[in-house]
């Protein structure tokens, strides 16, 4: 079976959770470069339709995790292999357990507030206890960081000399981040992880495990905030299935 399938010219990975968090340690534990892990839905992909440095990143990323219901149903109409989505939060979860029973790694974790990161600190100790938090970095809260900035955030990761970089600054600044700064980094693995930190802080509530298991996680968020997402269902979603059709009418 083919690792990777083409979506509408991007390469999705068609692994289970499970499979793509053991391939993550193999990389972590016997790479000899940093890999790093971006997630893809319908949003992102139409994002990359108008942020061409965004587009580039994607590509470029060593694995791009099928994070969207749509995705794995572009992959069934187009015969691919996709059998469920993968999320930020699968990946992040699913690798600290493996790391955690493996231990002595260490983690480092990029973005949200300095409150945010004080409770991922304090969960995380708890439920992954033979991982090291290396550090944490909370950076400005602007579009664009200066070359200063960038400096001295690739100067505490390198000094904490961390495994694992989680890196939750929202996509795609994220993204464009990790791949602009993918040969400064002295770290095994980076994962652009999105919502993950607000998630797992507890700072935000993922949907009933309902809604996650019939790919319907998007509803209640939109419900909820609807000047935020609204775009992403009402948009992106229409412009990512036409672009769907076209590409399986000129298979």
């Amino acid at each position: 079976m083919k690792k990777k399938e083409n979506i509408i010219g991007f390469f999705i990975n068609n692994f289970d959770k499970n499979s793509c968090c053991i391939e993550l340690l193999n990389s972590i534990n016997h790479g000899n470069k940093t890999s790093w892990l971006a997630c893809f839905n319908p949003h992102s992909y139409t994002v990359t339709k108008t942020d061409k440095e965004f587009a580039k990143a994607l590509h470029n990323a060593d694995w791009l995790i099928p994070d969207g219901i749509g995705v794995v149903l572009a992959s069934h109409v187009m015969g691919g292999n996709i059998k469920e989505r993968l999320t930020g939060s699968d990946i992040f979860l699913g690798l600290s357990k493996k790391m955690n029973n493996i231990g002595g790694m260490k983690v480092f974790f990029l973005g949200s507030s300095e409150a945010t990161l004080a409770k991922i600190k304090s969960r995380f100790l708890n439920d992954f206890p033979n991982i090291e938090i290396s550090g944490t970095y909370s950076p400005p809260f602007k579009s664009k960081f200066n070359s200063s900035e960038i400096d001295s955030m690739i100067l505490s990761i390198n000094q904490s000399k961390p495994d694992v970089l989680w890196v939750a600054m929202t996509a795609p600044k994220q993204e464009k981040w990790i791949y602009d700064n993918i040969d400064r980094i002295d770290v095994k693995f980076a994962g652009a992880v999105g919502a993950v930190f607000d998630f797992y802080s507890g700072q935000v509530k993922r949907s009933h495990s309902m809604f996650q298991i019939f790919g319907l996680e998007w509803l209640p968020r939109l419900l909820k905030q609807p000047s935020r997402l609204w775009r992403r269902t009402f948009i992106s979603a229409p412009i990512f299935i036409l672009d769907i059709f076209k590409q399986y009418l000129n298979r």
